[in-house]
């Protein structure tokens, strides 16, 4: 019967009282607050019914506590063999990151038998449920966010009187860590209040009503306000609301009926359709450790595959091997269960890589190994490989993706990042996305401009009104749940999804897989518009410099493996039988450096326990590796622990690039060797001219047999500038170490204008709008001051090099030192830097003004080059004032140029005819500490005549960051050494580099990885002194393609090959008659496209 205190005159005939028309701002307002109470009438609103029956008495809830000591997390074998005591509800736990481990015994009442009975736990943190017998069964999310996930389904029929048992697994962290607001460092002693635990029986139908009220409000609120359709959903609500009587079932059912009134008029055929994807987006490594990751994932995958049981057309995507493998090595039930749902296609790996790395400073080779652990993983557990790249949350796209992606079989791109633009709107969401070489993947980028969507009618009102290409297309992603630091999606979003799927107003919605939605968009849209090259994220800009210990390792550590694995390959091929390739070895060392390239790692915007964890795992792998290295070497050079013979030692020198060098080498002093013509003013070291060392080989040094060559000179002019000169260049340094003049002697050229200067250092202030290890903002630029006081004199100077030394009060905490290097034989001049640095929100950078006329300049990326301007003509080239780059950036006009080069960092900046190196920054979010302390890196100019393109700069790069390797030995294996290494490399095509040389994955094969530099047509000639059976082309997942076999000699005796390996479907490698070959001294040659990446398998 009515209760006639809710006489609702909307639904009343004669004698009604008349109502004004509805207001709409006094309308949402009320109508929010019957599902959210504000300020009051949580009491009385649609929240008070959702539970019809909830209790926390002892008598029904039994409450033991295991609190694991130091910190540690130890498994759930371990756990329940430990001594539990008793708990209640309302004490609190801690400190910070420890873990307390829950034995829970439950009682269900009587009263709540026939009924659906809910366990309801909230401790403002993280918690897993385990079964009794060790099945991760749930997470638990404290707090009162949109991410909270409180409730867990005990039964649907309750008999009354039943015991069930299970553990709890508590950890004392947030969803977002341990610290203070959203990027704030932890707070090491926080502790977290057990401030609910209940056994609930909810009210289907007042949940229900809560998820179409949602979706009714939400209509509302976020339609056009002069839309027919949200004044029908404004006016529905507001019945609802009048409709309602607490306490009283009959009314709920009467607002269903109003809701379901509303919800059921259908959409026309040519509304825009959204295919939702369920997705958990868990930061490896962020606002806290590597170890709670692995139980983030435990948490959140337990959580979907208990929706999937629930909802069986739910379906739910994740990417990250790493995180996989963390679940298959850790919870084995728990891996069990998601492999049944991945059979099922409900748990839908995806992705293709090990982790969501970052894309602007790994290596290339490290972005193909990425590829090549994440499909091989999924491959191998999962029996399929990823057709969609999944990269949501990283910040910026190299512009060789594209190609590298479709080298690891996939086809599509996924990302919403560059929503975050803080300068310009990107213009599109559908589009192909074209590469450095020209290779196009389908893009798509979603438009409601997240990857943690919560399923509301505002999302897909933005999706629509969001999508930039809707004349091209007329489908996109709603990818929802919540995500960073994890948790998914909850039944109350899928509840929505299903209400939502055809609704007059909104766009259709239907829950789907990637790579259907890109099939489909594939097949049905020809026509989309293009993006070429990099996709540069205009936020986040210190990430390139932030953590300078993380960079410097990453680089050392990428060409350390590097030289390891050539060695080994080496190793394998002239010793096959005596020699075991440590492959284990290496694909674990592999494993953590793609780790830490992670986006929240490499970019430096962690937390400091993440950056100690990547210390200990880069310590390892430069240790381990290094051992390695030597021990391959002392293998190859045959070479026991037998004592040398005083005065009769020699080197053999090591060179793993692909092309002869000659330089002036540091070696260390050793018991019997021979004089040498210089020594380092610090005495540890001496100087040796090695010339010619061959591409990929070795060759031995007779300290008595040096080449004699004009000598360094250091002078003083008459304003008591130091001058440095060798045959190729001259060098002015002030009495504060700038560098005011620099001349080609070679060309008479004068490098720097008058009155400008290099090697100037200038301090930033570095205050960003909010994300402080992330960010810095164009404004920085405006308040910048020269290092002007410090000191320079002379360190070294002999006939092979000559050393100043530069000192610098950087502040009153920080200080630099300095030596700069110049050696009889090279143009280039090397600046080997210490600082120590200790500031707060300062960015050190060093500049260089060039007398060079260029718009551009060339920056080092993966397997190739990028171009940005140096201007700010536009708000697009304003946007780039700080970018990207690896071994080098490059200011060239027509005739010459200069590089800057650097051996770990990664940030520059460039502006009319100054480049500038991003040295160190001093941020104090997420992590207080970041990057103070002692820093070592080097810095280099080279001059070169020609533009960029026809230099060698390139190679310079290498030579800067791939030094020669010395081994002692008898001066008479000397002549000897050169025949430890077979021949393997490429001529005829300086803009060709051999980059990876290693064994194959499956086979005792040999993988070189090659590429084009320069962006420019090549045709190399590939020389091997080993017969060889076959060669192969295939792509970084070492797929073969066509092979042919062969006994051919050229004339020299080398082995040679030719092929055209631009066309990627059906090239094949081809022999050349070996009359043809015998005729040609120069052989025979390989087509290698611009800026192309070629992967060839050689079988012996």
């Amino acid at each position: 019967m009515d209760d006639p205190r809710y006489f609702n005159s909307r639904y009343r005939g004669p004698g009604a009282l008349e109502t004004p028309k509805l207001i709409r701002s006094i309308t949402i307002d009320r109508c929010s607050n019957f599902t959210s109470g504000g300020a009051n009438g949580n009491d009385i609103n649609l929240l008070s019914q959702l539970y019809k029956a909830r209790t926390n008495s002892e008598e029904f809830i039994s409450l033991l506590v295991y609190s694991v000591p130091d910190l540690r997390r130890i498994p759930f074998d371990e756990a329940v063999q430990q001594e539990f005591r008793p708990t209640r509800l309302g004490e609190w736990f801690g400190p910070s990151w420890s873990t307390h481990w829950f034995h829970v015994q439950l009682r269900i009442p009587n009263e709540f038998a026939g009924e659906e009975v809910h366990f309801i736990w909230n401790a403002d943190n993280e918690a897993l449920i385990w079964s009794i017998d060790g099945m991760p069964l749930q997470g638990l999310t404290g707090g009162a966010g949109s991410d909270a996930r409180h409730e867990y389904i005990l039964t649907t029929n309750a008999q009354g009187g039943e015991i069930i048992q299970f553990y709890i697994e508590m950890a004392c962290n947030g969803m977002f860590g341990a610290g203070n607001g959203l990027i704030g460092p932890p707070d090491p002693n926080r502790f977290f209040n057990l401030n609910e635990l209940d056994l609930a029986v909810p009210n289907r139908r007042a949940w229900d009503l809560l998820y179409d009220f949602q979706i009714i409000l939400g209509m509302a609120r976020d339609l056009p306000q002069d839309s027919l359709r949200a004044a029908q959903a404004l006016n529905t609500a507001n019945n609802i609301v009048n409709t309602f009587i607490p306490g009283n079932d009959e009314s709920i059912e009467r607002c269903l009926q109003i809701a379901s009134h509303f919800l059921s008029a259908k959409n026309g055929d040519s509304q825009h359709e959204v295919v939702a994807l369920g997705h958990c987006h868990i930061d490896t490594g962020w606002l806290w450790p590597f170890e709670e990751t692995i139980r983030k994932a435990a948490r959140s995958w337990s959580s979907q595959v208990d929706l999937m049981d629930r909802y069986p057309d739910y379906k739910f995507i994740c990417s990250q091997a790493q995180q996989y493998e963390w679940v298959k090595d850790n919870y084995p039930p728990l891996w069990e269960r998601i492999k049944e749902k991945i059979s099922l296609g409900q748990f839908m790996p995806t992705g293709g890589t090990w982790i969501e790395m970052d894309t602007n400073m790994p290596s290339g080779e490290s972005l193909c190994r990425q590829f090549l652990l994440g499909q091989r993983f999924y491959e191998e557990h999962f029996g399929k490989r990823c057709k969609v790249f999944w990269l949501p949350d990283s910040f910026g796209y190299s512009s060789q993706l594209p190609q590298l992606m479709h080298l690891a079989d996939m086809k599509y791109f996924f990302t919403q990042k560059l929503s975050w633009n803080n300068i310009n709107k990107f213009p599109f969401t559908t589009f192909w996305w074209i590469g450095l070489d020209g290779t196009k993947a389908l893009t798509h980028m979603a438009p409601s401009e997240t990857y943690n969507a919560q399923c509301t009618p505002e999302e897909l009102i933005r999706t629509v009104r969001n999508h930039r290409d809707k004349e091209y297309s007329n489908t996109s992603l709603l990818v929802y749940g919540n995500g960073d630091g994890g948790g998914g999606p909850l039944a109350s979003m899928i509840e929505r999804l299903r209400r939502m799927k055809n609704v007059d107003g909104l766009p259709k919605v239907e829950m789907g897989a990637p790579s259907e939605f890109y099939e489909r968009l594939e097949r049905d849209t020809p026509t989309l518009a293009t993006w070429s090259g990099e996709m540069y994220f205009e936020l986040h800009r210190g990430i390139f410099t932030t953590h300078a210990l993380c960079k410097k390792f990453n680089r050392s550590c990428e060409l350390l493996l590097r030289d390891v694995e050539m060695l080994a390959t080496f190793a394998h091929i002239v010793d096959p039988d005596n020699f075991e390739y440590p492959k284990t070895e290496l694909d674990q060392f592999w494993k953590m450096i793609c780790l830490i390239q992670f986006h929240d790692v490499m970019s430096g915007s962690a937390i400091e326990m993440v950056y100690d964890d990547c210390l200990q795992m880069y310590s390892k792998v430069d240790m381990l590796a290094r051992q390695t290295r030597t021990m391959l070497m002392d293998k190859l050079l045959d070479l026991d622990d037998t004592p040398l013979p005083e005065g009769k030692q020699a080197l053999a020198v090591f060179n793993t690039l692909p092309w002869a060098r000659s330089e002036v080498i540091e070696v260390p002093l050793d018991e019997g060797l021979p004089t040498m013509k210089q020594y380092s003013a610090f005495g540890r070291t001496g100087y040796a001219i090695v010339e010619n060392v061959p591409p990929l080989g070795v060759r031995g040094h007779n300290f008595t047999e040096e080449t004699e060559y004009e000598p360094v000179k250091v002078t003083t002019d008459r304003n008591n500038n130091i001058v440095m000169e060798n045959v190729y260049i001259r060098a002015t340094f002030d009495k504060s170490g700038h560098l005011i003049g620099l001349t080609d002697k070679k060309l008479n050229r004068p490098l720097i204008r008058p009155n400008e200067r290099g090697n100037v250092f200038r301090m930033f202030e570095d205050i960003p709008l909010f994300w402080d290890a992330w960010d810095v903002e164009i404004y920085h630029l405006e308040k910048g001051r020269i290092v002007e006081e410090g000191s320079v004199q002379l360190l070294e100077q002999g006939p092979l090099r000559a050393a100043l030394l530069v000192e610098k009060r950087i502040s009153d905490t920080s200080r630099l030192r300095q030596i700069v290097v110049i050696t009889a034989i090279s143009r280039r001049i090397d600046f080997e830097t210490e600082v120590d640095w200790n500031e707060n929100r300062q960015f050190l950078k060093v500049e260089f003004a060039w007398d060079i006329m260029a718009d551009k300049v060339t920056y080092e990326t993966q397997y190739g080059t990028v171009q940005r301007p140096t201007h700010y003509n536009t708000s697009w080239d304003s946007a780039k004032f700080e970018v990207a780059g690896h071994k080098f950036a490059d200011i060239s006009e027509y005739g010459y140029g200069v590089a800057l080069l650097n051996d770990c960092k990664y940030g520059y900046a460039a502006h009319n005819n100054v480049v500038r190196l991003s040295l160190i920054r001093s941020p104090k979010a997420p992590d207080s500490n970041c990057d103070i302390g002692h820093h070592v890196f080097k810095y280099a100019i080279y001059p070169h005549e020609g533009h960029f393109i026809q230099s060698d700069v390139v190679r310079e790069g290498y030579n800067f960051n791939v030094p020669l390797l010395s081994k002692v030995i008898p001066q008479s294996k000397t002549t000897s050494v050169a025949k430890a290494l077979p021949q393997f490399r490429l001529e005829d095509a300086p803009n060709v580099v051999l980059d990876t040389m290693k064994r194959a994955e499956d086979s005792p094969d040999i993988i070189i990885r090659l590429y084009e530099a320069y962006g420019g047509h090549a045709r190399a000639r590939l020389v091997c002194s080993l017969p060889m059976k076959a060669i192969y082309r295939c792509n970084i997942l070492e797929d073969e393609m066509e092979a042919v076999t062969t006994s051919v000699v050229s004339a020299a005796g080398d082995r040679t090959f030719s092929t055209n390996l631009r066309v990627l479907d059906d090239d094949i490698v081809e022999m050349q008659q070996e009359a043809e070959m015998r005729r040609q001294a120069e052989g025979v040659y390989l087509n290698v496209g611009p800026f192309q990446v070629v992967t060839l398998k050689i079988s012996l």
